[in-house]
């Protein structure tokens, strides 16, 4: 979560339709998941034939999912900045470059992020870095972000971008795949209520930001 007082996590904007055709080039960290049978082009993307889009009940076409490298990120802001605006808190987003540079692209990443294309132009994003459950001993796949641009919507970018991440989590051996929705998107939690998300009530997020924050850090006996 980033930005001001408010949950916002991720800041999801359309119901993704189930009807699309896409190609998706999956790579996580230096490993590419895919089936052996499905091969890859010049740059090491994979161009599915059997897998990842036909078990979705996709047809391989339109739809590309890569990995983020160092050089999208001009990009990638431009995403988190549409977002706030979409979330109507344009103010709140301040990442800079250098943030994003530092945290996501340098040393060990803080944060993944997968770009989404739609014939060959940039449609979305989805940002995401990794939790762990002390009760279940696994790690977590977090999803902080997930954006489709307005004119990309209903073309099941934002459902794709989803999936993909599940199977990440899948991959990656994480016991759970969890987000945070504003309140007032109703459709979107009832989309994502019929991908078998749920919604919990139970549970109150806590935020600390700010001078609270500085405050408390000052308390510490070390």
């Amino acid at each position: 979560m980033v930005g001001g007082e408010r949950t916002r996590s991720p800041r999801v904007n359309a119901i993704p339709e189930q009807e699309t055709r896409y190609e998706t080039r999956r790579t996580f960290a230096g490993t590419t998941f895919c089936n052996a049978a499905d091969p890859l082009d010049a740059n090491g993307a994979l161009r599915t034939r059997s897998g990842f889009a036909q078990q979705l009940g996709y047809n391989s076409s339109m739809l590309n999912i890569r990995k983020a490298s160092i050089h999208d990120i001009p990009l990638i802001l431009e995403f988190i900045r549409e977002l706030a605006e979409y979330e109507r808190a344009p103010e709140e987003a301040v990442a800079t470059p250098e943030d994003l540079r530092r945290d996501g692209f340098s040393g060990e990443p803080r944060f993944y992020v997968e770009i989404a294309e739609w014939n060959g132009e940039p449609a979305g994003f989805a940002l995401w870095f990794f939790n762990y459950s002390t009760w279940q001993g696994k790690p977590g796949l977090y999803l902080e972000d997930l954006f489709v641009r307005p004119r990309f919507r209903k073309n099941g970018i934002g459902k794709a971008l989803l999936a993909y991440l599940a199977k990440v989590a899948v991959e990656k051996g994480c016991g759970r795949y969890q987000w945070q929705v504003l309140d007032w998107n109703t459709p979107a939690i009832k989309f994502y209520e019929s991908l078998g998300a749920k919604v919990m009530k139970e549970w109150i997020p806590m935020r600390m930001s700010g001078e609270a924050l500085r405050k408390l850090g000052r308390q510490s006996p070390l």
